[in-house]
């Protein structure tokens, strides 16, 4: 039963330790209010699957120590450089990385997002991915001799976590173009939603927002976030913060200038 948060605390309850958590890639909306709102909570162990790239989100969770197991196809920085927390991770071993392709992780949601236990995937074949991937199947196609395809095993996460420019007080949350976001939705047990306002009146009566709303009854909980994507863009509403993402990188680059990024921009705003 979707419910209008009445903070960001209280929208992201359901996000637990151990969590198979879905996150957007930096294109679509990321929600990171919403990070570092987990991040001063404190929640560990989780099983992020970034959709299919991510940038500044993984690279903070990750520092923060909230990350058990990552699932992704990239973590960059991009103009910024690499992610420094990111590598850090992989080299100590601290993180268990679960290499994949975007064609991959979208076709494993979408096999969740449909009901059924498997995707198929031809383009990963003549992949060395499948040297470390045993959760990846190759078989002969029962449809032809020598013809092998991939089997992936369908991603169910248990919270998909975006953030979009709108929602309205039925639930129902405006996501423009960005169609990857329903795909996690409708592949997810719970979906939460960060927005930069409420609109008024109901967005399925719109005939121009209604093809772009994601419909309430695949949301949980709504909490009005402004600007919860800084200091990523939101696409078609505000830029990235370079500046801050330049200085993210400078301090990221250690792990004790990743300890003041976190004293200065995520502990700091506990109260906030």
């Amino acid at each position: 039963m979707f419910q209008l948060a009445k903070s960001l605390d209280d929208a992201l309850a359901t996000v637990a330790d151990g969590c198979l958590l879905v996150v957007p890639r930096e294109v679509s909306g990321v929600p990171m209010a919403a990070t570092r709102a987990l991040i001063r909570r404190g929640v560990k162990r989780l099983h992020l699957v970034a959709l299919p790239t991510s940038s500044l989100q993984a690279d903070l969770l990750i520092g923060a120590g909230c990350i058990e197991t990552l699932e992704t196809s990239a973590v960059s920085l991009g103009e910024f450089g690499p992610a420094p927390r990111f590598i850090a991770a992989v080299i100590a071993g601290a993180i268990k990385m679960k290499d994949a392709t975007c064609p991959a992780l979208h076709a494993a949601l979408q096999a969740a997002e449909k009901g059924v236990p498997f995707m198929p995937l031809r383009g990963l074949i003549g992949s060395d991915l499948l040297k470390y991937r045993d959760d990846w199947k190759v078989i002969d196609s029962p449809f032809g001799n020598s013809d092998p395809i991939v089997l992936l095993p369908a991603i169910k996460p248990d919270v998909a976590l975006i953030h979009a420019p709108m929602a309205d007080r039925f639930g129902n949350v405006w996501i423009g173009r960005q169609r990857e976001l329903a795909t996690m939705a409708h592949a997810a047990a719970k979906t939460i939603a960060t927005v930069e306002k409420i609109h008024d009146g109901n967005l399925l009566d719109d005939p121009v927002l209604a093809a772009g709303t994601l419909p309430g009854f695949y949301i949980e909980s709504i909490a009005v976030t402004e600007r919860g994507a800084w200091p990523l863009p939101l696409p078609d509403f505000y830029p990235a913060d370079a500046g801050h993402l330049a200085e993210y990188a400078a301090l990221a680059a250690t792990a004790e200038g990743f300890t003041d990024y976190l004293e200065r921009y995520v502990y700091e705003r506990r109260a906030a």
